[in-house]
């Protein structure tokens, strides 16, 4: 039975809605983007976000619950995901979207492929053992849509260092996320802070979220908003090699997560007590100083990418 092909206009109104609804933050700076990369930012966005509900069994990022059988989960995943980029109609918003995006740009299929990769080693319940096992999760759940962005963008796939910079917005992103949602990702049972790490704290696993161990761990997540901050600053260095538009969406989306991370480090052992969350008069500070960032960045100066950070695999 053939698939009907929904129109473009109906698939990113679906896909506008989708982020409307599953994050604020991002969603108010896409609407930095001229239109036609905001729309494929949208579009990008409803598959990544559907994806990632699919994995964990949530609605828009929310209620996340323990999956008994990720198995055809991730297979439904990825044949969707291969049907899209074969460019055949999916039937399902989400990945029409992603059909939508991979025709209109030069998007590499490894990338999507690597997210898929990531949403598998969480339903392995897998746990980084070190500081590089957290940085290679970091790349298949947020960096590699750092690189996909750019691609949207109009970064050429051939141009690794920026999309190297852009991978550095994914890493950050995810390492101030994470600090963020050490408790809820215990509720869910799972933990993203190192096993090296923890040993090094002396926190008996599993345990970390109890209460004599959650000073200890407030160094672990002011450890993980730094780490944020260096990826951050080396991402903000490839500012100038986007339209000033796209560079005005990426540095307010910066500064925006990265308050997260130094809202997460500021509130100590109490960073858990209600969800750390951007003000909309934050956000708006933030966006009008991006604005200026923006209009300078030509005039930045550029500083070779720190030899010591994590480099996503090509």
């Amino acid at each position: 039975m053939s698939v009907s092909e929904p129109t473009r206009a109906e698939t990113v109104a679906a896909a506008q809605a989708s982020i409307a609804h599953g994050s604020k933050s991002f969603a108010a700076a896409s609407r930095l983007f001229d239109r036609p990369t905001r729309e494929k930012a949208w579009l990008l966005y409803a598959w990544c976000r559907t994806c990632d509900d699919i994995a964990d069994g949530q609605e828009h990022g929310h209620a996340m619950r323990r999956v008994a059988d990720p198995a055809p989960r991730l297979a439904e995943i990825t044949a969707k995901t291969d049907a899209a980029l074969a460019g055949a109609p999916v039937g399902d918003p989400a990945f029409d979207a992603l059909r939508i995006v991979a025709g209109e740009t030069r998007l590499p299929h490894r990338f999507a492929r690597d997210l898929i990769a990531g949403f598998a080693l969480d339903a392995e319940e897998w746990r980084p053992r070190d500081e590089a096992d957290l940085y290679r999760y970091c790349y298949h759940v947020a960096g590699v849509v750092g690189c996909m962005m750019a691609i949207v963008m109009g970064v050429s796939p051939e141009d690794d260092a920026t999309l190297d910079r852009a991978c550095d917005l994914g890493i950050a992103f995810q390492l101030a996320n994470i600090a963020r949602d050490i408790a809820e990702d215990d509720r869910g049972g799972r933990c993203y802070l190192p096993q090296a790490w923890l040993a090094e704290m002396d926190i008996p696993p599993g345990e970390h979220m109890k209460p004599p161990f959650r000073d200890r761990i407030a160094v672990l997540a002011r450890r993980l908003a730094d780490r944020a901050a260096l990826y951050e600053a080396s991402a903000r260095q490839g500012a100038p090699a986007l339209p000033f538009r796209s560079a005005w969406a990426v540095l307010s989306a910066a500064a925006i997560y990265g308050a997260i991370g130094r809202a997460v480090a500021a509130r100590g052992a109490r960073a858990w007590d209600s969800r750390v969350t951007t003000s909309r008069a934050d956000k708006a500070r933030f966006i009008l100083r991006a604005l200026g960032q923006a209009r300078g960045r030509a005039r930045m100066t550029i500083t070779p990418r720190p030899a010591d950070l994590w480099t996503r695999p090509r």
